[in-house]
């Protein structure tokens, strides 16, 4: 997907209600301007990578690209912020291409709640007692049991976050892979999780429901009392983030597992 500088001339801003996002949209919108989202060329979002998230679930379907910068607490997400330079930094951006994960949580009632995730999909315990979960890949069951707090699936853009902090592995952002982490499992204990093709159909089944009652989070849209998650890769869907050149997404991610 490229741009030429003609192309990004028409930019939206968005800020989070952060008083520095705010400051700083008010400042680019006066310089370059400001449109309606839905007339733009670009979209630029100011605030930190949890307000990226939601910029990103906000125009999940009208495939307009977007550019973030800093002006929050983290910013993995984020490019640098800057004032100067904006349309011509826009234009000679790297835009990774970011396929969510669809969703689907039954809950006690036998309701069906869809919901996208482009970090991660969770399933937590709700109580003080653990969860119980069965885990099947394409409608095959693979672990019967998994006594834990919780598990999560991830895509490689999720990778660094929870799931990171969970242990998970990284993913590389154009690996084709999905990362399954358990969160404090208790049994197996030794179980690390699995790397799956993000080809599969991840089905998890809740054990014991009414007694180990279960949430399942996809990024912040949350279901309570889930009795069965679908999780699946949302090949419709597709997101185009922007990066400026010497900090691509890709390269965020392999220097990100050289850290310690």
């Amino acid at each position: 997907m490229s741009k030429s500088k003609k192309e990004f001339e028409r930019i939206a801003f968005v800020a989070s209600d952060v008083p520095e996002a705010v400051k700083a949209r008010n400042a680019l919108a006066e310089r370059y301007g400001d449109i309606a989202p839905s007339q733009a060329d670009a979209i630029v979002a100011l605030g930190g990578d949890g307000f990226m998230l939601q910029t990103l679930h906000r125009f999940i379907n009208d495939k307009i690209p977007i550019y973030g910068m800093n002006r929050g607490s983290v910013g993995f997400l984020m490019n640098d912020y800057r004032e100067a330079g904006l349309i011509e930094g826009l234009a000679a951006a790297n835009v990774t291409r970011i396929h969510p994960l669809t969703m689907v949580a039954t809950d006690i009632t036998g309701k069906a709640h869809k919901s996208l995730a482009i970090n991660e999909v969770s399933l937590f315990r709700q109580r003080h007692q653990a969860a119980k979960l069965q885990i099947s890949i394409d409608g095959k069951v693979r672990m019967e049991e998994l006594i834990c707090d919780g598990v999560l699936v991830a895509t490689p853009a999720g990778s660094t976050a929870y799931n990171l902090s969970a242990h998970g592995p990284i993913v590389p952002i154009t690996a084709p892979l999905l990362a399954v982490t358990p969160i404090s499992p208790f049994r197996p204990r030794r179980w690390r999780g699995a790397l799956l093709p993000n080809r599969v159909h991840i089905s998890i089944a809740v054990l014991e429901s009414e007694k180990r009652p279960v949430s399942a989070v996809a990024d912040h849209f949350e279901t309570r009392d889930v009795v069965q998650v679908e999780i699946e890769k949302a090949r419709a869907t597709e997101l185009f983030m922007m990066f400026d050149r010497e900090h691509s997404l890709e390269e965020r991610v392999l220097a990100e597992q050289f850290k310690f």
